[in-house]
C-alpha cells in the first residue's frame, strides 16, 4: 500500500518545491534584476522616503494639485459598523460602487462634481469613478481641463503648466489600447519640483 502511494508523494512533493518555490524566486530575482522599479512596486521616494505608488491613486484635493477621478472606496463607520462612509482612494479597500447609471446616488453626485468641471461637456473619468477606486491615471482631455485651475492656484503660467502636463501624457497602449492617459501622482511630484516663479 505505502509502496503505490510513494511515487505520488514524492512527485507532489517535488512539483511543489519546483513550483511553489524555486520558479517564484527565480522569476521574483528576475523581475528584480530586469525591471527592478516594478518590481518593487514602482515605488516613488524623496528624501529616501517612500510618498507613493505610480500604481495607486491618491486623493488630492488641493486647487495646487492636479486630482484624480472620483474614487468610490469606502471603509466601515466607526461609529456604526453596519454603515459604510466614502474613503476615497483607501487602498485597502479597493472596490468600484456598483451604482448603476440610473442610481439616484450617482445621479446626485455627478450632478454635484459637473459645475466645477467647468464648460460641458466634461471627461467622463472627471466625474465617474474607476471600477477599483484607485486609478491613478486620468486622461489627457481631464488634466487638460485643470490646467487653469492649478496655473492660478501656484501663480505660473499656463503654458507652463501645459507644457508639463504633456511631458506626462502616455500613449496607448501598442498605440491603440486605451486613450492617452496622465499619471496623476507624477504630474503632481513633477509640479512641486518645478522652479517658484
Amino acid at each position: 500500500m505505502i509502496g503505490t502511494f510513494r511515487p505520488a508523494l514524492i512527485l507532489v512533493g517535488l512539483l511543489t518545491l519546483l513550483s511553489g518555490v524555486l520558479m517564484p524566486l527565480a522569476f521574483t530575482g528576475l523581475a528584480s534584476l530586469v525591471f527592478p522599479f516594478q518590481a518593487h512596486g514602482s515605488l516613488l521616494k524623496k528624501d529616501g522616503k517612500i510618498f507613493g505608488s505610480v500604481l495607486i491613486g491618491q486623493n488630492f484635493t488641493a486647487a495646487r494639485y492636479f486630482h484624480p477621478r472620483p474614487s468610490a472606496t469606502t471603509e466601515p463607520d466607526p461609529k456604526d459598523p453596519s454603515k459604510t462612509i466614502s474613503v476615497p482612494y483607501a487602498a485597502d479597500n479597493s472596490a468600484g460602487s456598483n451604482l448603476a447609471p440610473s442610481a439616484k446616488a450617482l445621479i446626485e453626485r455627478v450632478k454635484s462634481d459637473l459645475p466645477s468641471m467647468g464648460p460641458h461637456p466634461a471627461p467622463a473619468d472627471a466625474v465617474t469613478a474607476s471600477g477599483s477606486g484607485l486609478d491613478p491615471d486620468i486622461s489627457r482631455a481631464y488634466a487638460e481641463r485643470q490646467v487653469a485651475r492649478v496655473a492660478a492656484a501656484r501663480h505660473l503660467p499656463e503654458t507652463a503648466v501645459r507644457d508639463l502636463v504633456n511631458r506626462f501624457v502616455k500613449t496607448p497602449t501598442l498605440g491603440f489600447i486605451g486613450e492617452e492617459r496622465v499619471n496623476v501622482l507624477m504630474l503632481n511630484d513633477a509640479l512641486d519640483q518645478m522652479p517658484k516663479p
